[in-house]
């Protein structure tokens, strides 16, 4: 098993849930979204961090990574020093597992230009997001982006925040259509900064009702499928003023994105 720094890491050990190709979503996300970025690194490195129990995670994140870039690296991070050594028979060429936490020690000190956090900070205090965010987008290299969020077990439905090294840029939701009733049924998968702000007089709580209203009137589109109807009622959103930061070729794939700014809490 690699040796740590002998610094003790920071963080608390999640329950270690993963499952294969959980995080497809998030992945599709970011190979269409950072590709560009991982192209002009010099060595790019990637962390798949809190990657749990099981290390598929990161064998996926490397595998599609490397049809962008194929001298990618990816470092798999942990806190709980027996999940590293579950991981050893999973190394590879560009794939590497470390003890570790929120200082994030890539080998070398090298600056990773992705950070990969999904289904990390659940059980965390919404107080202290703000901080972690702080000490994962420090430890990027330039241009580099963190990637937060949670889904359900099986990446079925999942809401990320996309942070660059001067803070968070965007929300992501994104779902597989057919599992959906509404769209706030996604609210559940809320990720801490934002999970707790689902209630009147919040914007994302704004932002999902007036979501379901689109999703309701754009009813009459079900009959050519979720995804048509989905890309009504995105557009409707958009047309109504809220900031969508992406367009139909990524709402065909069951997303939306939306600025930060007009999701982030209202209410300190």
């Amino acid at each position: 098993m690699p040796k740590c720094s002998g610094l003790r890491p920071v963080g608390a050990a999640t329950r270690g849930t993963t499952n294969p190709n959980r995080l497809r979503r998030m992945d599709r996300w970011i190979t269409a979204t950072h590709a560009a970025a991982l192209r002009r690194a010099a060595a790019p490195v990637a962390v798949d961090l809190g990657y749990g129990a099981a290390p598929w995670t990161a064998v996926e994140l490397l595998a599609r990574l490397r049809a962008i870039r194929p001298d990618t690296e990816v470092v798999g991070v942990e806190i709980d020093p027996a999940r590293v050594a579950a991981a050893v028979p999973y190394v590879r060429d560009g794939l590497a597992f470390v003890h570790g936490g929120f200082e994030v020690p890539v080998p070398g000190g090298r600056r990773p230009v992705l950070i990969r956090a999904a289904n990390v900070l659940r059980q965390y205090a919404e107080a202290e997001v703000a901080t972690v965010w702080d000490r994962l987008r420090a430890r990027l290299a330039p241009g580099g982006l963190l990637v937060e969020g949670t889904c359900d077990e099986i990446g079925r439905r999942h809401v990320w925040v996309a942070i660059g090294p001067e803070g968070p840029r965007t929300v992501t939701f994104a779902a597989r259509l057919g599992s959906l009733d509404r769209p706030s049924d996604l609210a559940e998968r809320l990720p801490k900064a934002l999970i707790h702000r689902n209630v009147p007089g919040e914007a994302v709580h704004a932002f999902l009702t007036e979501f379901d209203r689109a999703w309701a009137a754009a009813a009459p589109f079900a009959s050519l499928g979720a995804r048509q109807r989905w890309i009504r009622a995105v557009g409707a959103l958009r047309a109504g003023g809220w900031p969508v930061a992406d367009g139909p070729a990524r709402w065909r794939q069951g997303e939306v994105t939306v600025a930060w700014d007009a999701l982030a809490p209202v209410h300190a």
